[in-house]
């Protein structure tokens, strides 16, 4: 290769010297729209929502990555009941691993301790706990008629780890930790506006795949990457959308992810068409792609999420799961106040205290409440049970 594509300006342009007015727009309405989602509903059912769209998330990052595993599956790896069958339970681990690294970055930003998302020691982190639990087979990274074993959380380093990706080939093994601190501060949030830091999201997203510095795992990393991103740009919503769905689904094809990445790739096309290595004409077409499926996102669980709508969709609920009428006024108090007192099942429900207490049962049964103790208030849930019917097209492809 050409040395003096060898240095990090290779990934330039990085930022957009002037934000065109279309996705200046783009970004006003994403803002806005992520401002309002989940905007009337108590905290505590935002939280038991956030828990699902992290299955949501894993599932659509393992369709990204052309693996096919069921919500239910997912479940089952988060209770630790994984599948006999090598590949079915090597997948489990990665969606259990997927779920419970989101979670502590959610954590870590709930308590004003996320580091800078686009930091090589954070990117270091997030490959290493992602494959913290991961079997040896796991490990074994195969390609170029060779096999290596992959350290978690270890940049690519020797000439045995260069890679080809499709038709890219990106920098030198031995480069990728000059090109990675490059990155890190171009990416810098703490540096930039709320606009500039959702344009950083879009843009990292892309040049972090573009360096490829693990030997595996690189797509999975900038997913959960592009959330952290999200969060500290203000966009997060509680936890209550996912790029993934949007980036597994596209605007209008599941092949736009693919080919809105391979077009960033792009070497620049002449004098009018930015300073850098890179097309800067590509990487506002993908910077806006990217954000378009974000605002998409962000709509449907909009409207998934309206308090009204979640309510009508739990009245029908009771009625498609046979359950008793008075299970309703239950579920819709605890849908208001976020949690409930058993006690008070039968002053909500107007059914006399014993069989308040069967219908209270019943729901905990069903999965569609639940606590943290026999005793303790209940609170909404969203197993995969019950999704078809509260959240039709969530799961779309299962």
């Amino acid at each position: 290769m050409n040395t003096s594509l060898e240095t990090p300006s290779r990934i330039e342009p990085c930022m957009l010297e002037a934000v065109p007015v279309g996705l200046a727009d783009l970004i006003a309405n994403l803002t806005t729209a992520a401002e309002r989602l989940g905007g009337r509903l108590h905290p505590q059912t935002a939280a038991s929502l956030a828990d699902l769209v992290r299955v949501m998330n894993c599932y659509y990052s393992n369709l990204i990555e052309g693996h096919h595993t069921m919500p239910r599956d997912i479940e089952r790896a988060l209770a630790n009941d994984l599948d006999g069958e090598d590949s079915r339970r090597n997948l489990q681990i990665e969606a259990r691993a997927h779920i419970r690294v989101q979670r502590m970055i959610d954590r870590l930003y709930t308590e004003g301790a996320l580091p800078e998302p686009a930091s090589v020691d954070f990117i270091h982190w997030m490959h290493r706990e992602f494959y913290a639990d991961a079997l040896e087979a796991m490990l074994q990274v195969e390609g170029g008629g060779n096999s290596l074993r992959m350290e978690p959380g270890v940049f690519r380093t020797s000439n045995e780890q260069n890679v080809m990706v499709g038709r890219h080939i990106p920098p030198d093994s031995e480069r990728v930790e000059t090109f990675m601190r490059h990155f890190e501060q171009r990416y810098r949030l703490a540096q930039l506006g709320k606009g500039g830091r959702i344009i950083a999201m879009a843009a990292a997203h892309h040049r972090l795949n573009y360096i490829h510095p693990f030997p595996d795992g690189n797509r999975r990393v900038s997913r959960l990457m592009s959330h952290a991103m999200g969060l500290v740009s203000g966009i997060g919503a509680l936890g209550l959308w996912s790029v993934s769905r949007g980036l597994a689904r596209g605007l209008q094809s599941r092949q736009e992810y693919k080919q809105m990445m391979d077009y960033a790739d792009s070497p620049r096309q002449g004098d009018l068409d930015g300073r850098g290595n890179l097309s800067q004409k590509a990487l506002i077409e993908f910077i806006e792609w990217f954000l378009r499926v974000c605002l998409d996102q962000v709509e449907f669980m909009a409207g998934l999420f309206e308090l009204q709508s979640l309510a009508t969709r739990l009245k029908n609920y009771v009625e498609i799961r046979g359950m008793k009428p008075e299970s309703y006024p239950i579920l819709e108090r605890v849908l208001l106040l976020g949690e409930m007192p058993r006690g008070e099942a039968d002053r909500v429900s107007g059914l006399k205290e014993r069989t308040a207490r069967q219908v209270l049962s019943g729901l905990v049964e069903d999965g569609v409440l639940g606590s943290a103790t026999p005793k303790s208030p209940v609170s909404l849930r969203f197993p995969s049970n019950t999704v078809e019917i509260l959240f039709p097209r969530l799961f779309a492809e299962a």
